[in-house]
């Protein structure tokens, strides 16, 4: 009889570290479109500025596949436990190091130099931290519940975010002076609260259930990233294009929002980010809908459900939030936000299905991490150079219409040839491995 007090429990310990992990993330975000460009890069312009606090930015999820690649060896050879134990740590080390950073003018050349490692050893905790916290939820989910299971782990991204943007937006009440002098590290720093409350709750979960099986059977492979590579490169093709849309259309209408609606819009700092707290606020209470709807129906025809309305509300969006009305710009935000916030819920639990145990949290950690360093992490510097490059917003709406595209493409594929996804609630064997997959 299937344990639900344990799945429960392992639900939400999936839940309450990804939320802090992500704030961690996502804090750096939100401070490299507001204050970093002009305290680490202050000999450009705001413009270049902005792009090169970007880059550091994009650095972090470049970092991430590295993080995957590790941190899934290590979850498939000795369990998922002690991976995000450690992941969770190296965040909180990274997130208080940049907190306690001196800028350009206290130390010169090596405050960037020292952001981009930080951030880096950021990139790296993230990288494995999502695929350990989706197989904590999804390996104790009971039979035909993955993905509404792998929903918890992906409700920390929405609720870390409005954590993050919350911080900051408590923090407008300061003087320009006062924020760009310490303000701005206020929820750096507080995060290390956070992080002992997370690690004491991951240290008293047991390892999966999924995960013992296979350790009894003793069905651990050597190297999980060669397996994957030889035995499953399609599926890992498919997952990093399926994982696009979920990751990638969030910092273009977050991360280069913010800084476009400010800089060049009119937009006050605190006007844009309550602009972005409702429409997180939006999120967390629409997106579990997704793993709901794809539990009910055919998982593929819920994914054009769900991917479809985002070709509309997107470029919505954008028009609306150039009117530099605070009303259109919230009404578009919260539009644009429901529709890849319900792929979202969804897509842990899909691609958890996809890989055998055995190099599982490898298979799925390289199909999210390598979609978010080519895509999630470049995409508000994309975006920022599409618009410095032509002054149009149209270059960025096209960006964020491919992305929507590139999965519903990838996603559909990748259900085609995963007989595990497609069904409604019901239990599910694993996937068998397919000529294709061996090639």
């Amino acid at each position: 009889m299937h344990d639900t007090r344990a799945a429960r429990r392992a639900g939400v310990t999936a839940f309450v570290g990804t939320t802090i992990e992500w704030f961690d993330f996502y804090i750096y975000g939100t401070a490299s479109a507001l204050v970093l460009g002009a305290l680490f890069f202050p000999d450009a312009s705001p413009a270049v500025g902005t792009l090169a606090a970007f880059a550091t930015f994009a650095v972090g999820f470049i970092a991430r596949p590295l993080g995957g690649i590790v941190f899934g060896h290590f979850g498939d050879r000795f369990g998922r436990k002690n991976a995000v134990i450690i992941t969770l740590a190296l965040m909180g080390a990274g997130t208080i190091g940049v907190g306690l950073l001196p800028t350009y003018d206290q130390i010169g050349i090596w405050a960037p130099v020292l952001l981009v490692l930080l951030r880096v050893l950021q990139g790296i905790a993230m990288g494995g931290e999502w695929g350990g916290a989706v197989l904590i939820a999804t390996e104790f989910a009971p039979p035909g519940k993955k993905v509404l299971y792998g929903a918890f782990a992906q409700q920390g991204s929405p609720v870390g975010n409005l954590l993050a943007t919350l911080a900051f937006l408590g923090l407008t009440a300061m003087s320009d002076a006062t924020f760009e002098g310490w303000g701005w590290r206020i929820p750096f720093l507080a995060s290390a609260a956070l992080v002992i409350v997370a690690l004491y709750i991951r240290v008293r979960i047991q390892e999966t259930p999924e995960m013992r099986v296979a350790a009894a059977a003793q069905e651990r492979t050597k190297l999980p990233l060669v397996e994957v590579l030889r035995s499953h490169p399609a599926s890992l093709l498919l997952g990093v294009g399926a994982v696009v849309a979920g990751v990638a259309i969030t910092y273009v209408k977050t991360t280069f929002a913010l800084a476009w609606a400010t800089t060049d819009l009119g937009f006050t700092r605190s006007d844009f980010l309550l602009v972005i707290t409702l429409a997180l606020v939006a999120q967390v209470l629409v997106q579990p809908f997704g793993a709901v709807l794809a539990t009910r129906i055919d998982a593929r025809r819920a994914v054009l459900w769900m991917l479809g309305p985002e070709l509309i509300v997107l470029p919505l969006m954008f028009v609306l939030i150039r009117t530099g009305s605070l009303t259109w710009a919230i009404i578009g935000m919260v539009l644009a936000t429901a529709p890849h916030a319900m792929y979202y819920s969804a897509l842990a639990g899909i691609l958890a299905q996809v890989f055998p145990t055995h190099v599982r949290y490898t298979g799925i950690s390289l199909s999210y991490q390598i979609s978010t360093a080519i895509f999630a992490g470049t995409a508000p510097m994309a975006s920022q150079f599409l618009l410095n490059r032509t002054d149009s917003i149209w270059p960025v709406v096209g960006l964020g219409i491919g992305y929507v595209l590139i999965s519903l493409v990838c996603m559909t594929a990748l259900l085609k040839r995963s007989p595990t996804t497609t069904g409604p609630d019901e239990p599910r064997p694993a996937p068998a491995r397919t000529t294709a997959d061996a090639s």
